[in-house]
């Protein structure tokens, strides 16, 4: 039996050692653990995908996996919504820091019976690690955290606690650097604001309870336009019939003028012949 070249066996072992690394999509668990969370969720990202459409260098996503470690799927985290200015807007089937040179600058999480622990403590660290620049905790259930909106910005490497703005009514404020928004959260509702106009970002129910609207009143100036184009029209041929009917006066006066003229002129020639015959 021939043996197996030493030279040949030693190329060989790497590429059957050799396994490529998988890096999940998925870990079977739902989006979200309520419809209140998976609602927010939904808002916060499209509102700003809507809020930056014509950016193609801003890539905004949630609840969509992270990795930070290439070769280490195991260094994963799952930020319910990040964004990344400087990359491609694109779709992506997941990020890898290591491919984008860029880690998420914005983080937010939803946090929740089973996640507000690990979301202060583990997440915090690992997004402080990573260089996250913000980081917005929000209990839409205001039972995990006193207060429920929390917000950290990084400083000299560290995720450290920001000062909110509180308006009236008691909204907490926090102000996006990264974004150039406000986040107003209180009760239930977490919302992007433009502070210049100082409106919400709308959600995708107030766009189309918006269009909807617009249709309306454009159905209705369309009716009143063509309502208004009706009666103008109805004017016109009363113009019209009365332009006919004075024409149809004026053209019977012209015709007893012209009438009595000739009777005059009939009585006249009359006059001439009674007075001749009177002659002879």
């Amino acid at each position: 039996m021939e043996k197996n070249d030493p030279d040949e066996l030693a190329m060989a072992t790497p590429l059957l050692n050799r396994r490529e690394v998988e890096y999940p999509e998925s870990d079977g668990k739902p989006m979200a653990e309520t419809d209140v969370h998976r609602d927010l969720m939904i808002y916060l990202i499209d509102a700003l995908k809507r809020r930056f459409l014509h950016d193609p260098a801003i890539y905004v996503s949630g609840n969509l996996f992270v990795y930070y470690e290439e070769g280490n799927p195991a260094a994963c985290v799952s930020p319910d919504v990040f964004v990344v200015r400087g990359v491609p807007s694109g779709r992506r089937r997941t990020y890898k820091v290591w491919k984008e040179a860029k880690p998420p600058e914005l983080v937010i999480e939803l946090t929740s019976l089973s996640t507000h622990l690990e979301d202060l403590g583990k997440k915090r660290a690992i997004y402080e690690t990573l260089g996250v620049k913000e980081y917005y905790i929000f209990d839409p259930e205001g039972e995990r955290f006193d207060p429920a909106f929390r917000a950290f910005r990084i400083s000299n490497g560290l995720l450290l606690p920001v000062e909110p703005r509180t308006v009236q009514g008691g909204t907490t404020v926090f102000k996006s650097d990264v974004l150039g928004l406000e986040l107003h959260g209180q009760g239930l509702e977490l919302r992007w604001v433009d502070p210049e106009t100082g409106l919400a970002l709308p959600t995708t129910a107030e766009l189309v309870r918006h269009a909807a609207d617009q249709d309306r009143r454009a159905e209705a100036e369309q009716r009143r336009a063509q309502a208004e184009q009706r009666r103008a029209q109805a004017e016109q041929r009363r113009a019209q019939a009365e332009q006919r009917r004075a024409e149809a006066a004026s053209s019977q006066a012209e015709s007893e003028r012209a009438r009595a003229d000739a009777a005059e002129a009939e009585v006249a020639r009359l006059r001439e012949e009674l007075a001749r015959l009177r002659a002879r």
